[in-house]
């Protein structure tokens, strides 16, 4: 090998080293993030893309609302520089855990401008129910909100706004990437804004059309496009609706028309086919969490298209299959 190609390979290999040396130094300088739930973990993966990656805590078909933290889990969040979650109402377990490390955790039920519904009672609702709207104030630990609705991320608006404050919460920690975390948020502001008008355009035809949900996890979703939901089998997924509720929503069904009942795949449908059972009712599935979709900045978009979709094929007789 002669002297000019020695030198050649030489000089490669010096550029190699320092580049990985610059990329592994701004990858270690990123801020170690958990976030709870994959539809927000999306959000956060959104604004930090190029900075770093953040480290989802429930995967797979895991629910907020029977999870059991596990020592490795409690280890990641002590571990963690900031934790993102929606608060309490919907995290419950992690209240405990995240007072107890003192790790800095941001509920963005309370982020400013994230709008908030009280939760529904009973399986069966009038369509005036609660339709005013309250905020969830100045927290970004511990959050009080008990009595909120916790599932802000169905509409996009709360996605929105909820981006904006973890570029905030991030430009806190990590100030030297800032102007990337902005202008990360901007372009996912952007992206939101095209999939709620892809949604409503979709949704518009089924917006009269009845249904009911498994569990009442959607008011997010249904006021944000209009939609008529008139019900919901069970409050909490964990427990078993009583007779007397079933056959509440069994009247509901035959009297007003419903078209469709929405099962989740976190739970068994059975449920769900004993109330469309000797009826014209459909059913589909309904993910609020997107447990199927591969966690990632993309993931949010896939899953509330997926709700769209499935919705529009539900609850329009052309359309299903």
């Amino acid at each position: 090998m002669n002297f000019r190609r020695m030198r050649f390979f030489a000089a490669a290999f010096v550029s190699t080293v320092v580049l990985w040396g610059m990329s592994s130094s701004l990858f270690a300088a990123a801020p170690k993030v958990v976030v709870s739930i994959a539809p927000l973990h999306s959000l956060v993966a959104g604004v930090m893309e190029g900075i770093g990656a953040p480290t989802l805590l429930l995967k797979g078909m895991a629910s907020p609302h029977d999870y059991a933290l596990r020592p490795s889990d409690a280890a990641m969040l002590a571990d963690a520089d900031i934790v993102f979650w929606i608060g309490t109402p919907l995290e419950g377990f992690l209240e405990k855990p995240l007072w107890a490390s003192k790790t800095r955790n941001v509920a963005l039920i309370g982020a400013p401008d994230v709008r908030f519904y009280p939760a529904r009672e009973g399986g069966v609702w009038k369509g005036d129910d609660h339709a005013h709207e309250e905020h969830c104030r100045g927290e970004t630990s511990i959050n009080p909100c008990v009595w909120a609705d916790p599932h802000i991320w169905l509409d996009p608006a709360n996605a929105a706004n909820m981006t904006d404050a973890i570029a905030r919460e991030l430009s806190k920690f990590d100030a030297e990437n800032s102007k990337r975390y902005a202008a990360n948020a901007a372009a996912l502001r952007q992206r939101l804004t095209t999939l709620d008008h892809e949604i409503e355009q979709m949704l518009a035809p089924v917006k009269r059309a009845p249904f009911i949900v498994f569990h009442d996890g959607y008011q997010y979703f249904e006021k944000r496009y209009g939609l008529n939901g008139v019900g919901a089998i069970t409050v909490n997924p964990e427990q078993k609706p009583s007779a007397q509720r079933l056959r509440a929503l069994r009247d509901k069904v035959r009297q007003s028309g419903v078209v469709c009942v929405f099962a989740e795949p976190q739970y068994s449908d059975g449920l769900v086919k004993s109330i469309v059972e000797g009826t014209t009712a459909r059913y589909s599935i309904w993910d609020p969490l997107g447990s199927r979709i591969a966690p990632g900045r993309d993931a949010y978009f896939l899953m509330m298209r997926q709700l769209a979709e499935s919705g529009r094929r539900c609850l329009n007789d052309k359309s299903a299959d």
